[in-house]
């Protein structure tokens, strides 16, 4: 019998937290043995398997699984693998052990084959993206989490922990600023003022700023308004909420946020928000964030520590539409750190968010029948600066929620096809959320990019239908319509605005439901005809997501070629009943062939 080429670790892949190393010399003798008698019934064509315990992971490995094809490949037929294997940083084989890795690499290879096993039940997928997000936000907001509060009372207390526990907060001078309240999740649903923070001994007299879920309107304390007056009486594309008397209450819409003024982010505030959310997303299985709409400080720091990251940027400069064009001041960034960085598209602001009323719509709102919400940016400017990033060759990344932002947003790139290949620049439309079913059929036909957010659709699915009307919200979320019609769906969460679990944008994709398994529509999810395969629902967290930053040609599949991203998850998210799927862990994470997070 020849000397077999493959080694097999009897570890599977998992956390560190689930599993231990540690062997007696005896143990690992009698496991040794055990496992080769094993592996050597249950692959005869393999032949003998010299087994080794090691925790050193070596630039030449496969993973598989001993129950068959268990990885997700993603490519264009959606096969599913027994195994893959990697060289250094680069996928090189997928397919069965016994008949396809074992023929292929033992005559080739001086040394025996590592094959690492998952775990039963487990199963990997390509590594995951998240297509819209707010990197430095999140770790912002971790700080003072305003989620999930029901009243102005329990934010105010909530205020008045962060100011206690903080030594730092206790200078009346700093800034406090927290994230995540909705004031349509309240018992009592009105817009909450600057008073609010006056009933409070410890919190009244200071600068807080709270940004709200959906990141379009500030609250404000007094003191906060103090230092940022004097405020304009109106400002174009944002709205700064007054009294009868003129005096502003304490919110802002939209661009009226810029007019806060609060000191800027410190090293040690950026690398500390950075941190935070670079380490939640490992765990959760994404390799690759778009992030969505970076400022120039942000860039600057993700330059500086580029070669301390684990993970894939990709950038979207954002658009300042009150400041001069500045597409041909600079050149994208590709492939920077060794593939980590990617900057080469524009982040622009359309309108404001349906929760707020900003979403600019063509008819009015049908709880307000006196607002149509507001673009904000005037369409000439929108039209224009679009063409203009295109033909510098720039991708035109767009915020669009109302059904007239969106339209506004496609004639843009429509025109441009008469100066710019608009395909090839791949324009995306940042959340899509309402279209008409004319432009549903036209997103796929320019072949823009439908960057959506599934866990959107849960959130907003409660109090949808009483800002739009019957008829129009059939158009909200319309993912299976946009699939069917031609158009790509690249998943992102928004977080912070949302959960940043993929999973939880993946449930949400093919159930159209809340997590706790409910909608308005019943059991069978809110508007049940757009819901989203499986199938459909992965390659828009992977190989769409890739081809949404022009990287599907190294990444969002596992096919021989291309880069060693990929996830474990603890369970078959792909056939598991749906009531486990957001109990699902991930045990390891993969970038460029390494665990960045758990272990193979």
């Amino acid at each position: 019998m020849p000397k077999s080429q493959i080694t097999s670790d009897d570890s599977v892949v998992g956390s560190n937290q689930n599993l231990s190393r540690t062997r007696t010399r005896r143990g690992t003798e009698e496991t040794r043995k055990s496992l080769v008698l094993l592996i050597s019934l249950v692959f005869p064509l393999v032949g003998f398997f010299h087994l080794t315990i090691s925790s050193h992971l070596p630039k030449f490995y496969a993973v598989c699984s001993r129950e068959g094809a268990k990885i997700y490949t993603v490519d264009d037929n959606n096969t599913v693998v027994q195994c893959l294997v990697v060289d250094h940083m680069f996928i090189v084989d997928t397919g069965s052990l016994a008949e396809d890795i074992s023929s292929r690499w033992i005559a080739k290879l001086a040394s025996p084959l590592s094959v690492r096993y998952i775990n039963r039940g487990s199963i990997i997928v390509p590594g995951l993206t998240d297509s819209h997000a707010h990197i430095l936000e999140y770790g912002a907001s971790r700080q003072l989490f305003l989620g999930d509060t029901k009243s102005v009372e329990e934010i105010i207390t909530l205020v008045r922990q962060y100011i206690s526990v903080n030594a730092d907060m206790y200078d009346n001078t700093s800034f406090i600023e927290g994230w995540g309240w909705d004031h349509l999740s309240w018992s009592v649903k009105e817009w909450p003022t600057a008073d609010a923070f006056e009933s409070d001994l410890v919190v009244r007299d200071r600068a807080v700023v709270l940004q709200s879920k959906d990141g379009h309107a500030l609250w404000l304390s007094k003191r906060a308004l103090e230092l940022s007056a004097p405020l304009p009486r109106e400002i174009e594309g944002g709205a700064i909420f007054r009294r009868e008397n003129g005096e502003p209450t304490g919110v802002l819409l939209d661009s009226a946020q810029s007019l806060v003024k609060k000191p800027g982010l410190t090293e040690r505030d950026l690398l500390r928000h950075f941190t935070m959310t670079i380490d939640d997303a490992l765990s959760l299985g994404l390799t690759s964030i778009h992030d969505a709409g970076y400022r120039p400080v942000s860039l600057a720091f993700f330059e500086r520590s580029i070669q301390t990251w684990q993970i894939r940027i990709y950038g979207m400069r954002h658009f300042d539409e009150k400041g001069p064009y500045q597409g041909n001041l600079s050149t994208p960034i590709i492939n920077a750190g060794n593939g980590r960085l990617n900057v080469r598209s524009v982040k622009i602001f359309a309108d404001g968010a349906l929760r707020s009323g900003g979403a600019a719509l063509c008819t009015p709102y049908w709880d307000n029948p006196e607002e149509k919400g507001f673009m904000r940016i005037e369409e000439q400017l929108l039209h224009d600066v679009v063409i203009q990033y295109l033909l510098d060759g720039w991708q035109v990344n767009v915020h669009a929620i109302g059904d007239c932002a969106n339209k506004a947003v496609l004639d843009a790139f429509e025109d441009a096809l008469q100066y710019v290949n608009v395909s090839a620049l791949r324009p995306r439309l940042e959340h899509a959320q309402i279209l008409t079913p004319d432009d549903v059929i036209r997103v796929g036909r320019l072949g823009v990019i439908a960057s959506v957010q599934p866990t959107h659709v849960t959130s907003d699915m409660w109090y949808a239908e009483e800002r739009l009307g019957p008829e129009r919200v059939k158009g909200l979320y319309a993912f299976r319509s946009l699939h069917d019609n031609g158009g790509i769906l690249a998943f992102g969460s928004d977080f912070p605005v949302e959960d940043m679990n993929p999973l939880a944008g993946f449930f949400a994709a093919i159930t159209r439901l809340s997590p706790d398994g409910t909608s308005p529509k019943g059991s069978a999810g809110w508007f049940p005809e757009q819901r989203l395969s499986r199938e459909q629902a992965l390659r828009g967290m992977t190989i769409n997501a890739a081809y949404a930053s022009f990287a599907e040609d190294r990444l969002g599949s596992i096919v021989p070629g291309k880069l060693a991203d990929f996830v474990v998850l603890l369970q078959n998210v792909m056939t598991i009943p749906i009531d486990r799927i957001l109990k699902t862990k991930v045990l390891a994470t993969v970038i460029d062939g390494r665990p960045v997070y758990g272990y193979i």
